[in-house]
């Protein structure tokens, strides 16, 4: 991946800028002069309370913008702006032109399936994020606990009372409060949090300098720290949680040093490390355990041997740098995000091809999700398009949710229930909610 202080900073204020003067009318619009003059029964801004107002679902189906948006009172219209976005927004490339190159190859889909209903748009919620390859700062642990981070702290969302609370704070100094071998005592100050990730009960932060914060989330303090590398290029790239079949819980780190790391959280140790030949983007373990996906900073992707880290398969076909990966449960079928705007499907029985390639409207495809019963997959864009997929008709059919602004990350609930999307706008960042959809409808409430 790019290196922080240079392309990063450069990428986010060319993205910042290309369409700065529609969003300072929003802006505007929003501060706005004219709330007050609003024959809207359901303002912007919620003075009692001194928030911005969210969106439910019955507001949306009564014509609401999700977001919240007063298209009727800016300059230019919703489908006005989408078409700008289209034609102007940046896609990050290290290798020129390889988006356009990718279209010939993709799969044509059916695009207009509903899977998740829009369920509320909670804008007290600031989600965001520091490096603008890494967009993984979302995970839901329940259709009603959502895990995130807003600037320096790490925050969880009850969906069900609307409710936040601090987890993590680590603008200050952090430490751990338990004594495990290998463990820094000294912590770290000021991390800034690169990459994030929580499952059940554990929650593991990387960061920039390769910092690893661990906690359990039904524990008091911080579990344990450890750097990964000291090594100048040492940003934590991706995180990975998971159980062996003892039901050991370990986290696999992937680095730009190159390398990945594989920590068993039972004894609180390092126990395996592998090294590649480009900085590692992204790893995913196979459900059996069996096989591990490699993505990173080159246009072919690896399967290595989990015990050892020996090459057993190449996988060619994206033209530019890889940044998600996931197994579909069944193990037998993966797919890879990469910055050529493509998702590539693969069949772990034979990989000297992809077995679909997705297209994506605006640029990289830098997070990718199952659902746990197999049936949908979802992929994000760097921003605006949230594409999510029927597995089981061959992916044939996608919803496409469409908003505005950069997408921070996304995740389903274990039970499938849920789809949370964070979204960080300066003005309209936001945690978007949906629900699957049943063949029988539900109240606008949690029952």
């Amino acid at each position: 991946m790019s290196n922080y202080q240079g392309d990063d900073a450069e990428y986010m204020e060319d993205v910042d800028d290309e369409m700065e003067d529609v969003e300072d009318d929003m802006d505007d619009e929003f501060r706005g002069d004219d709330l007050g003059a609003s024959d809207s029964d359901v303002e912007e801004f919620d003075y009692s309370n001194n928030k911005v107002a969210d969106t439910s679902a019955e507001q949306a189906r009564n014509g609401k913008d999700i977001q919240g948006i007063p298209w009727d009172r800016l300059s230019i219209s919703r489908e006005k702006y989408r078409q700008t976005r289209l034609e102007q927004y940046k896609n990050y490339e290290n290798v020129p032109n390889s988006g356009e190159s990718s279209e010939k190859v993709c799969k044509v889909t059916q695009k207009g399936g509903l899977f998740y209903d829009f369920w509320r748009n909670s804008r007290s919620i600031k989600s965001t994020i520091l490096h603008f390859q890494l967009r993984n700062l979302v995970w839901a642990t329940s259709k009603h606990d959502v895990y995130l981070m807003s600037n320096f702290l790490v925050t969880h969302y009850s969906s069900l009372t609307s409710g936040k609370h601090e987890v993590l704070n680590v603008r200050g100094h952090v430490a751990p409060s338990e004594k495990h071998p290998g463990s820094l005592l000294e912590g770290f100050t000021q991390t800034q949090v690169s990459t994030l990730a929580v499952k059940d009960d554990f929650l593991v932060a990387g960061g920039f300098q390769g910092e690893l914060i661990c906690k359990h989330l039904d524990r008091p303090g911080v579990s344990f720290c450890s750097r990964t590398t000291y090594d100048d290029n040492a940003i934590t790239n991706a995180i990975e949680i998971y159980n062996k079949p003892s039901g050991a819980l370990h986290f696999t780190a992937s680095n730009n040093d190159c390398g990945v790391r594989d920590f068993d959280m039972e004894r609180y140790q390092l126990v395996k490390h592998f090294r590649f030949p480009w900085p590692v983007n992204h790893a995913s373990l196979s459900p059996d355990g069996k096989l591990l996906a490699i993505v990173g900073d080159n246009p072919e992707g690896l399967i290595v041997d989990p015990n050892t880290g020996k090459t057993l398969e190449t996988l060619s076909g994206h033209l530019d740098f890889s940044f998600a990966s996931a197994w579909h449960p069944d193990g037998v079928t993966f797919s890879t995000g990469n910055q050529d705007k493509t998702c590539r499907v693969w069949d772990i029985r034979n990989l000297s091809q992809s077995v679909a390639v997705l297209k994506g409207n605006l640029g990289a495809i830098r997070s990718i999700r199952y659902t746990s019963d197999g049936k949908y997959m979802a992929m994000a864009e760097p921003a605006d398009f949230v594409h999510v997929y029927d597995v089981s008709n061959g992916y044939e059919t996608e919803q496409e949710i469409d908003f505005f602004g950069e997408i921070s990350g996304i995740s389903f609930s274990p039970d499938t229930e849920a789809l949370f999307i964070g979204v960080w706008d300066r003005t309209y960042g936001s945690l978007l909610e949906f629900g699957r959809r049943r063949n029988y409808s539900y109240l606008d409430s949690y029952l």
